[in-house]
């Protein structure tokens, strides 16, 4: 189905494009308002559930109650920090061979993958106060 351009949802995308730490919609807004002040933050979930069905983006919840979203739509996982809740991604060689091998056992058809490692990053380590004698 063609969709119309929109000149606010490309602001979005190019926004998320130099982004490595999967905003929010919220964060999203925030941050496309100081260019275009007249968008609602309707506008910014409805152009982010759109790009996120056409796959231009990924959506993503990390267990924090709000999606996150991020443009790099390659095969990757990402990293949840506990006690910061940055997300990080992670690149793995081995991925497309995981995602082949679900294919095989699974007997449906498989789409998509979303893989979420849970811990705590190196700046909260480094901060933490076992760390700091």
């Amino acid at each position: 189905m063609a969709v119309k351009y929109s000149r606010q949802r490309q602001m979005i995308h190019n926004f998320l494009i130099t982004r490595k730490d999967h905003p929010t919609a919220d964060v999203v807004y925030k941050n496309i308002r100081q260019e275009c002040p007249n968008i609602s933050l309707g506008t910014v979930y409805r152009n982010l559930t759109l790009l996120a069905d056409r796959g231009e983006i990924i959506k993503l919840q990390v267990g924090d109650g709000v999606d996150h979203f991020d443009a790099d739509t390659s095969n990757h996982c990402h990293f949840v920090c506990s006690d910061c809740g940055a997300v990080t991604d992670m690149y793995f060689d081995c991925l497309e061979e995981m995602f082949a091998k679900a294919q095989q056992i699974f007997s449906g058809k498989i789409n998509s993958q979303n893989t979420c490692f849970f811990g705590v990053c190196k700046e909260c380590l480094d901060k933490s106060p076992e760390n700091m004698e």
